[in-house]
């Protein structure tokens, strides 16, 4: 074999391993587009992240004369025997429990009910999303006149029925906790159902008839057909919800500013107080760090579970394939 030969077959060779011609410079523009999109989140996101990280570590107070200190971990050893920021933790995450998990049983029952074919459905829909286009703020104003102990309409009908006078709801020590809760649930649940909704909306009709064919009761029919189809939407809606329940603040701010006596201080609420009442910054990125850190595991718990899920399928798809 002369060495022309080889040259001859180990150039295409080299060019196929580098790829078509013009490949690189698709990247080029295709990282070129994406830059735009790509900074803001550097920037706004990425960056900040990082230096809160790193103002942990110091001991960084608002108004201070002197240079702010590098102290290593002493705001994290502080942190680990502050009872009242672990109390807070309690409270956030009775909070995201709380409204995670009704929102979700509600949003699901709403979005099978919104499935079916009903007069009016479109007018049904446009109103189910209602609570998810107002800002917290707005909602946060229109429940304290909802919850009002004079003249709000909740103690209103209580009257009106002959049930009570009514109570503070947003002040008591025992009711503040859950008149909040079941303001989350309310904002939260049509952006569940509207995702929901969604995954049911792409369910092929024909697995339905085929299972009512087989005399499939409706039960047997959403657990062998409808879930299975859902799980994943329903999965990664949970999972955010999750995480975007444990991280609020505006709502619960200005619902009951973390009163009464602490009883809704929400992590979040917490270190802003440290922050931004008491000038604490670098105590309060410490909390957030550990806000963080919570969230993290969250995503990894849910990431190893979409894998392990995607995998499992593929070797059912595969037995299926072999037999």
């Amino acid at each position: 074999m002369t060495s022309a030969s080889v040259k001859g077959r180990s150039g295409p060779r080299r060019a196929q391993e580098k790829g078509p011609p013009g490949a690189a410079a698709r990247d080029r523009a295709a990282w070129f587009l994406v830059l735009p999109a790509l900074l803001p989140i550097l920037i706004l996101s990425v960056g900040p992240l990082l230096y809160g990280i790193a103002l942990a570590f110091t001991d960084a107070q608002s108004g201070r004369t002197r240079s702010t200190q590098w102290i290593g971990t002493l705001n994290f050893q502080d942190l680990l025997h502050d009872t009242l920021f672990w109390d807070s933790f309690r409270i956030g995450l009775i909070w995201a429990f709380g409204v995670t998990v009704p929102q979700f049983l509600l949003a699901l029952g709403l979005a099978l009910l919104l499935n079916q074919k009903l007069r009016m459905r479109w007018l049904a829909r446009a109103l189910a999303i209602i609570p998810w286009a107002m800002p917290e703020v707005v909602v946060g104003i229109m429940w304290r006149l909802v919850y009002n102990p004079d003249a709000g309409i909740l103690n209103e009908t209580i009257r009106d029925l002959g049930l009570g006078d009514g109570r503070d709801w947003l002040t008591g020590l025992a009711t503040a906790l859950p008149a909040v809760i079941l303001v989350g649930i309310w904002a939260g649940m049509p952006q569940t159902t509207v995702a929901l909704l969604a995954g049911l909306q792409n369910t092929p009709h024909e697995l339905h008839e085929a299972a009512a064919l087989d005399g499939a009761g409706a039960w047997r029919r959403f657990r062998t057909v409808t879930w299975p189809a859902i799980k994943p939407i329903a999965l990664a809606i949970t999972a955010l919800n999750f995480i975007w329940n444990f991280n609020s603040f505006a709502l619960v701010y200005v619902l009951t500013s973390g009163g009464p006596g602490g009883r809704t201080r929400l992590p979040m609420l917490f270190a802003y107080e440290e922050a931004f009442r008491y000038g604490q910054f670098g105590y309060a990125a410490a909390m957030g760090c550990v806000m963080v850190a919570v969230i993290s595991v969250i995503l990894a718990c849910y990431l190893v579970g979409r894998i392990k899920g995607g995998r499992g399928a593929m070797r059912i798809a595969e037995g299926g394939g072999t037999r």
